[in-house]
């Protein structure tokens, strides 16, 4: 894409998403119905009763005002990998706006009022929504004008902060270590305090699938997402690829 293409992408924050990210997401049709109610930052109610929860986000405390301003009273139509209800009674989905071809997911991250989740495992799906994460986040967007949004793997007080909370956290691995079944990249050197990320024997493929050998990593700057645990200092688990990304 050229430079200017690049910063006209930039400016796109609601309508549509950079061209040369379009076409993920695009999963079956799994029906259509008409927004009635807004539920919470990530959910909605159909007219016919049905709950709909948006499919590879987390919602942030903006995230319900900006679901609203997009879906309240539309059109929608709905796409996945199925249609059976999780244990809340909500259908997971990709949803789309009448004739639009991007997902709402896509829209609430580009204006910085979403987080992609860690769960997403469609490879072209998770290239568009980070994308448009990335736009906002360049952009200070929304969530991302708040430079403390991003932890500090250099701080592990501060990420303890967010047990039981989706957490994006940047920085330097300095050491690649492997404990039994677990594979551990390691923020500091106190490895009971320090934050580390986990990857279990068996997702190393899955992980190294995504174009890097865990060893290759020691010395780089990375960028973690996931739910903060403390075991006993702060630890993130990896159960995708797309919750990494090297940053040098």
């Amino acid at each position: 894409m050229s430079r200017v293409a690049t910063a006209l992408c930039a400016l796109v924050i609601s309508a549509t998403i950079c061209p040369a990210r379009a076409g993920g997401c695009m999963f079956e049709h799994k029906g259509e119905g008409h927004v009635a109610e807004i539920i919470d930052g990530r959910s909605f109610r159909l007219s016919d009763g049905r709950e709909i929860r948006l499919a590879g986000i987390e919602a942030t405390a903006a995230s319900r005002t900006a679901l609203n301003a997009i879906v309240a009273g539309q059109d929608v139509s709905l796409r996945g990998t199925d249609d059976v209800p999780d244990r809340y009674g909500r259908q997971a989905a990709f949803v789309f706006v009448g004739p639009s071809e991007t997902p709402v997911q896509a829209r609430l991250l580009a204006e910085g009022m979403a987080l992609v989740s860690p769960e997403i495992a469609d490879k072209a799906c998770s290239i568009l929504l980070l994308g448009a994460e990335a736009d906002a986040r360049g952009a200070k967007r929304g969530m991302w004008n708040d430079p403390t949004v991003i932890k500090n793997a250099e701080s592990p007080d501060d990420i303890l902060t967010g047990i039981g909370r989706l957490t994006v956290i940047e920085g330097k691995v300095l050491s690649v270590r492997q404990s039994g079944t677990t594979t551990y990249l390691n923020f500091g050197r106190n490895f009971t305090r320090d934050f580390a990320v986990t990857i279990s024997r068996r997702m190393i493929p899955t992980v190294e699938s995504a174009g890097f050998a865990l060893k290759s990593l020691e010395n780089r700057r990375i960028r973690v997402r996931g739910w903060v645990e403390a075991r006993p200092g702060p630890r993130i688990e990896v159960h995708q690829a797309g919750q990494i990304e090297v940053l040098n």
